[in-house]
C-alpha cells in the first residue's frame, strides 16, 4: 500500500504562509462522541489508555481517518506529567480532575518532583514515535499552562471562580512564584521530550486564565509564559496559546513568542486582528453549534471563514473542546465545508 503524502497545510498556516485551503483540527476530537473511542474507553481507564502506547495512537489517528482533519493532537490530558510529580489527581467521570493532595505551603511546592520525561511518561513519548510513523498529518503535542495547572492543583478539582487560587496568587507571592517556576520548568521538559520524540507542533492550554484581570496576567503570569515559549523556540516548531474567554488578554498574548493564538467564540476574528493580534489564530466556532441545525451552522462557519482569510495565517478550530453529544456526521460535513472553501474576490 502507497503511504499517503505527508499534508502540512496545517503547519503552513502556522508560520502564515500561504495554502490551498483553511486547515482545521478541533480541540478534543478523539473523545465520547465517537462510538470506536466510547468502546475502547469501557476497557481502560483514562489513565489506562495513555499508559498502552498502542491504545493511545489509535485513538488520537481515529478521529484524523474519521474526520479527514489535517493535524491530531496527542491523546492525553494536561494533568498526565503531574502525576509522577507526586500530585494525587485521578480524572472523575462528569467531574474532572480531582486532586486529593492540594498544594496549601511552600512545603508542599518544595515536595514536588522534578519531571523526567524518558523516566517518568515513556508511554507518551512512545505514543508520539508510533503516531509519527502512522500519521500523514502534522502531530500536535501538548501541556497544561502553568496557572491553569495551579488552579486544579491548589482548587483540588475544577473551580466556577477560582477565588482559593487568586487569594493564594496574593498572599502567598513566593510560594505562588515557587510553583510557577517549577510548572515551568515541567512544561519546558515535557514538550521539548515530545518534540523530540517527534511533534511538529506544540499547544499550551491555558484553558482558566482567563479568571484573571490583564494588570494581574501581566505581573504574576507573562513572566513564566515568556520563559516557557522563549525556551521553546531554539525547537522551531510552531507554538500554538489558547484559553477560554480571555478576549481581554490578547494584546498581552501578542506580545509573547509564540506563533498561533486560539481564540474562543468571544472574541471574533475580527475583534482580535483590530486589538492590534498580529500572530496567525486558531479558531472559533462555538461548539454548541454542532448540536445546532445545520443552516446555522453553515453560516457561522462560512463568517469565521472569511473574517479569518482576510488575512495569512488561520487555522480553523472551535473555542473550546467537543461535546461527548455532537455527531460524528456534523464534524465530517463541516471538515468537508472548510476545505471546500473559496474566499471570495
Amino acid at each position: 500500500m502507497t503511504a499517503k503524502p505527508f499534508n502540512d497545510t496545517f503547519l503552513k498556516a502556522c508560520r502564515k504562509e500561504a495554502t490551498d485551503r483553511v486547515p482545521v483540527w478541533y480541540m478534543r476530537q478523539a473523545g465520547r462522541y465517537q462510538p470506536e473511542y466510547r468502546a475502547i474507553r469501557a476497557k481502560h481507564s483514562f489513565f489506562e489508555m495513555n499508559y498502552i502506547p498502542e491504545v493511545c495512537a489509535e485513538v488520537t489517528r481515529l478521529p484524523v481517518e474519521q474526520l479527514g482533519v489535517d493535524a491530531a493532537i496527542l491523546f492525553a490530558d494536561i494533568m498526565t506529567p503531574l502525576k509522577p510529580m507526586g500530585v494525587d489527581v485521578n480524572i472523575e467521570s462528569g467531574i474532572g480532575p480531582v486532586i486529593a493532595n492540594p498544594i496549601q505551603t511552600l512545603a508542599d511546592v518544595q515536595r514536588l518532583h522534578d519531571l523526567d520525561p524518558e523516566t517518568h511518561v515513556p508511554y507518551i513519548l512512545e505514543s508520539v514515535k508510533i503516531l509519527r510513523q502512522q500519521l500523514s498529518v502534522p502531530l500536535i503535542g501538548f501541556a497544561g499552562a502553568p496557572f491553569t495547572l495551579a488552579s486544579y492543583m491548589i482548587e483540588g478539582g475544577p473551580s466556577k471562580h477560582y477565588h482559593k487560587t487568586k487569594a493564594f496568587m496574593y498572599t502567598e507571592p513566593q510560594t505562588w512564584q515557587a510553583l510557577m517556576d517549577k510548572l515551568a520548568d515541567m512544561t519546558i521538559t515535557y514538550l521539548k521530550a515530545q518534540i523530540r520524540a517527534g511533534a511538529q507542533a506544540v499547544q499550551v492550554f491555558d484553558s482558566w486564565v482567563g479568571a484573571l484581570n490583564a494588570e494581574d496576567y501581566r505581573t504574576y503570569i507573562t513572566p513564566v509564559m515568556q520563559r516557557i515559549f522563549s525556551a521553546l523556540r531554539e525547537t522551531d516548531v510552531p507554538m500554538i496559546y489558547f484559553g477560554v474567554g480571555a478576549g481581554h488578554l490578547l494584546k498581552e498574548w501578542n506580545r509573547l513568542p509564540v506563533d498561533v493564538l486560539g481564540l474562543d467564540w468571544r472574541t471574533t476574528i475580527t475583534e482580535a486582528r483590530e486589538l492590534g493580534v498580529t500572530k496567525a489564530l486558531q479558531g472559533n466556532l462555538d461548539p454548541t453549534l454542532l448540536l445546532a441545525p445545520w443552516e446555522k451552522l453553515e453560516s457561522k462557519a462560512h463568517e469565521i471563514l472569511e473574517e479569518g482569510t482576510r488575512q495569512p495565517g488561520f487555522i480553523f478550530n472551535l473555542g473550546h473542546g467537543v461535546f461527548p453529544d455532537a455527531k460524528v456526521e456534523t464534524l465530517q460535513r463541516l471538515t468537508h465545508l472548510i476545505h471546500s472553501y473559496k474566499r471570495e474576490q
